[in-house]
């Protein structure tokens, strides 16, 4: 298989790390980014080389840090549709506008890309044990993920997490640890097993591979679009792993001359009960601060303070997008109305960026006839508690009115 991997470099301070052994952050205490020789790998496979590939995210082996084909641990990841939502956004004055379903992924959500390509390089690397916060479903797919690897995983999460998410990492063998707080306490209790346990670190960011993983998202998405990126995209923003990781995949695919210097106007959709990017966003700032009081029916996205929110708003910034919050009710509404109208029963935290394009355009950021992408992260049947269903039981002998 390979790997054109050249080192790990510090998104904060710029230094080099080797990625030839376990490495998590600088030593300035910033993430790190995989880099790729890229000329050499220009050289090695053109984009028309893709047709004949598997239609998973490995058919993009050569931008991934694995380096054997044996430690590859897959389940078919990826290669997820991209839906034209031609009755909701007609209804709406919208033309083209998309929606990529990451729902269709194995484990039901957008996490079991960081999972595969993160299990992947920690079983290579030698990992036998790994440990993690989550709002609920990345545990659920590096716990399955990793069961699959042979890999011991410990999860913690906030007591309210999704109970889906919850029997999702039980039933993979995980250890699992519900806090009484958010994501942010649960990362302490994490970090505190690491220092006792020795635990591989896991977390958002502070591992250089679940990026990777996430980067497939915008490697699809310019394949799936002829290699022509659309207008906008719009991403439900917690970590916000993802909008780095296809911000990033863009900055590849132009070094390699897959496509042009053009980009789409990435716009991070926030709960307005947890907007740390946003509020950073709107006064201008290059970092979030801590979001006191963080609540909202979208869990995935409730994080009051991400590792990486200055490559968050850096991506947004440079590609002339946009952060926006929406309400709790705008969610499930936007839930609601996509399954009416199109058959589509998304997450809360995709329904979000239904209610995000609506303030876009009342804000005059969107045309009416740009190709707008949507990010749905997670399967609507993963949220089954956030639908009411008041219904009486009929007599066997009940006529339909």
């Amino acid at each position: 298989m390979g790997s054109f991997v050249t080192h790990l470099e510090c998104a904060r301070c710029g230094a080099m790390h080797d990625a030839g052994r376990e490495q998590h952050l600088c030593s300035c205490g910033g993430p790190l980014l995989v880099r790729y020789d890229l000329e050499r790998l220009k050289q090695a496979v053109g984009r028309e080389n893709l047709a004949a590939r598997e239609a998973s995210l490995w058919r993009y082996r050569e931008f991934l840090p694995v380096e054997e084909e044996s430690a590859v641990i897959s389940m078919g990841e990826g290669w997820t549709p991209v839906l034209p939502l031609a009755r909701w956004g007609s209804r709406r004055g919208f033309s083209r506008l998309y929606l990529k379903d990451e729902g269709r992924n194995p484990t039901g959500t957008f996490k079991a890309r960081g999972a595969a390509v993160g299990v992947s390089r920690a079983r290579e690397l030698g990992v036998r044990e790994i440990a993690m916060p989550t709002a609920g479903n990345a545990g659920g797919a590096w716990s399955l993920y990793a069961a699959r690897a042979g890999i011991r995983v410990h999860v913690a999460m906030p007591k309210d997490a999704p109970p889906g998410a919850v029997k999702e990492c039980v039933i993979a063998g995980a250890r699992v640890y519900l806090i009484d707080g958010l994501i942010s306490d649960a990362g302490r209790f994490i970090s505190r097993g690491i220092s006792r346990h020795g635990w591989y670190d896991a977390s958002t960011l502070k591992e250089p591979y679940r990026v990777e993983g996430k980067k497939t998202m915008g490697l699809e998405l310019a394949e799936q679009f002829g290699w022509d990126l659309p207008d906008v995209v719009l991403y439900p923003c917690g970590g916000g792993v993802g909008l780095i990781g296809m911000w990033k995949a863009f900055e590849e695919l132009e070094e390699v001359g897959w496509i042009g210097k053009r980009r789409p106007r990435l716009v991070a959709v926030q709960a307005e009960g947890c907007a740390p990017i946003v509020k950073a966003f709107q006064e201008g700032k290059a970092e979030s601060e801590f979001f006191a009081g963080a609540h909202t029916v979208a869990g995935g996205i409730r994080v009051p303070k991400a590792l990486g929110d200055f490559l968050v708003l850096r991506a947004i910034r440079d590609t002339g997008g946009a952060a926006v919050a929406v309400s709790d009710d705008e969610i499930l509404t936007a839930m609601r109305e996509l399954s009416e109208e199109e058959g589509l029963f998304i997450c809360p935290e995709g329904a979000a960026t239904l209610a995000g394009l609506l303030r876009l355009r009342e804000a005059g950021l969107v045309g009416e006839d740009e190709r707008i992408v949507l990010f749905n992260t997670g399967s609507g049947l993963k949220y089954t508690d956030l639908v009411s269903c008041d219904l009486s039981v009929l007599p066997a002998d009940a006529q339909p009115e």
